[in-house]
């Protein structure tokens, strides 16, 4: 019976060195550093462990996929696993790569719309933006607040559109909640009509308050607008003009026509941004009536004629020594 009993306890005592030894070389392996030779973004499939296992293994992040099967197995009490795009670091061990799966945010991916892009290159942005999916509908102009916007790989194109759409809303009602008084503008539609006009006038963003107060004090007076990029609108019926106005251009009967109508066009030309939002409805307080290109990417401006005409004069010699046309507010 002794001699039985030691034996059993020789046993179980080997049974716990091999035990041991087993789960201290798991343990190693756990923490011991993977293949991933350098950070990387990793788009981690759908389908459960093995599909996960499949993504890592094809990415170099893991060497074994039955190793980091049996690590998500032996851990699952820590959390499930998720699939999406991560970011990995160099040489993650598997205890790092699961707690990236169970805990990590998802890579971030930015997607910006610049100021004053037409509807048609606004979808061009959302088609050529890299991970989406779906496909977005030409938006209505001016409906899209121009900004950078987060998305995951995998987001809808039509989802981050929507989210635009609903920026460009809620910053159209604050700046006509905060608009001055007496402004020749009779409605939100008509304050964002003109601020695509002011957005695609200069790119000098100290000039916008002033740029509108020109617009709004020509509305007051009935005088038309004679905005260049409205006429250029016009002449690719919504698309962006590749050379210069052409007299015909300006000549042209058109409802986007500026120099033959008075008034606003009858929609945007453009998206434009908060700032030009703000702009028209808190403009610079100003006379001016008149401005000109200045040569140095900015404007002149005027309170008369016979001032602006002094200004066109300069801009004409600055013209000629460039070989270039002008461009002119009357």
């Amino acid at each position: 019976m002794r001699r039985w009993l030691r034996r059993l306890a020789l046993g179980l005592v080997v049974l716990a060195l091999v035990a041991g030894a087993v789960g201290w070389q798991a343990m190693r392996l756990y923490r011991a550093p993977g293949p991933l030779a350098a950070p990387a973004n990793v788009v981690v499939s759908r389908g459960g462990t093995e599909a996960i296992a499949t993504s890592l293994l094809q990415a170099g992040v893991i060497a074994d996929g039955r190793s980091f099967t049996a690590a998500a197995w032996a851990t699952r009490g820590q959390g499930p696993l998720r699939a999406a795009e991560f970011a990995f670091p160099a040489n993650a061990s598997l205890e790092q790569v699961l707690a990236v799966l169970r805990t990590a945010k998802p890579v971030q991916h930015r997607l910006t719309i610049p100021e004053g892009l037409t509807a048609r290159q606004i979808t061009a942005v959302l088609r050529e933006a890299s991970g989406m999916t779906g496909e977005a509908a030409a938006p209505e102009e001016g409906s899209v607040l121009p900004e950078t916007y987060a998305y995951q790989w995998g987001d809808d194109r039509g989802a981050l559109l929507r989210r635009a759409q609903a920026a460009m809303a809620q910053a159209l009602k604050t700046a006509w909640a905060e608009r001055a008084e007496g402004l020749p503008l009779a409605s939100p539609r008509e304050a964002l009509v003109l601020a695509s006009i002011v957005e695609r006038e200069t790119a000098v963003p100290a000039e916008r308050p002033r740029i509108a107060a020109v617009f709004l004090n020509r509305l007051k007076r009935g005088m038309p607008l004679q905005s260049d990029p409205t006429v250029a609108y016009a002449a690719t019926e919504g698309g962006v003009l590749d050379r210069p106005l052409s007299r015909a251009d300006l000549e042209r009967d058109h409802p986007f026509n500026t120099y033959r109508n008075r008034g606003l066009p009858p929609a945007p030309i453009a998206a434009p941004g908060a700032a030009a939002l703000r702009a028209v409805t808190q403009p610079a307080a100003s006379d001016d009536l008149y401005f000109v290109a200045d040569g140095s990417g900015g404007h002149a401006f005027a309170r008369t004629l016979e001032e602006h005409n002094r200004n066109v004069a300069r801009w004409r010699d600055i013209e000629r020594r460039r070989g270039d046309k002008a461009e002119v507010r009357r």
